[in-house]
């Protein structure tokens, strides 16, 4: 019985070390004082400012249009990529699969340093374009990821049924192939645009003078001097990302298929 309190008192611990610094941060979005040591009523001005303010605004822009386009152009790639690894023989699937996972491992740094320099040595203009290559380029092995478990379940016998009874290949992946992987590709996509949406550390290295994300905004004006619109700015970015994590962990279930003879 002890134990079983013990454990119950740990876990509490645990999440309340992870979310009380997030619900602090919430509860001073909403407080009517610019100071953080006594509360002043609540309020909304603090998002009515955020939203009032054209830079980040502008950066809400910039990351919400880099997040759908990495995360759209990362999840074509990358279901593209996942059909041909699956494709190969185990051998060169396994020494494929461990080479896209090196990514994910990789430290960020290192990631967005080794970016930095590729785009220096092809001495391309840092900018919106560099960003937005970079993310496309750190989204492809979550995506994989996200597609391959349901590329694994399909069973080719139906693939090869659609092609004996007249389909043709185009025909038999879309109507067939296709609607099976769509959890996965929808989950890998959403997996993606979540990344690009919270990332700051590869950003930070290939962004060029004059464009910015929100978390690259944060970082700026954070070393200004904290602000409360920052407090609301956070507290929507907090919201949009676990209703994002939400939805991918969301998917449906395939369904068993039906047996000859069974109604």
């Amino acid at each position: 019985m002890i134990k079983k309190y013990a454990q119950k008192i740990y876990i509490a611990l645990i999440f309340i070390f992870m979310y009380a610094p997030i619900v602090t941060l919430i509860v001073l979005s909403f407080n009517a004082s610019r100071t953080r040591a006594k509360w002043g009523g609540f309020t909304l001005k603090w998002y009515g400012a955020l939203f009032a303010n054209a830079e980040i605004m502008q950066a809400l822009t910039n990351t919400l249009l880099i997040a759908f386009l990495s995360a759209l152009i990362a999840t074509l790639i990358g279901t593209v990529a996942t059909l041909s690894i699956n494709s190969m023989k185990r051998a060169n699937r396994a020494l494929f699969m461990s080479i896209t996972n090196i990514p994910m491992l990789n430290a960020e740094i290192v990631t967005g340093i080794s970016l930095m320099l590729l785009f220096l040595t092809l001495r391309a203009k840092f900018g919106f374009t560099t960003i937005l290559l970079s993310h496309i380029t750190f989204n492809i092995p979550y995506v994989i990821l996200s597609v391959m478990p349901r590329m694994k379940q399909l069973n080719p016998s139906v693939y090869e049924a659609a092609l004996d009874l007249g389909a043709s290949k185009s025909q038999a992946f879309f109507r067939v192939v296709f609607p099976d992987l769509m959890p996965g590709i929808l989950s890998g996509f959403l997996m993606a645009f979540t990344m690009s949406l919270d990332d700051f550390i590869i950003t930070h290295f290939t962004k060029g003078p004059g464009v910015d994300t929100l978390s690259t905004k944060i970082y700026t004006e954070v070393k200004k001097g904290i602000k409360p619109e920052m407090y609301a700015l956070s507290t929507l970015i907090f919201v949009t990302v676990l209703v994002l994590l939400l939805l991918v962990n969301h998917t449906p279930k395939p369904k068993e298929p039906k047996m000859p003879g069974r109604s």
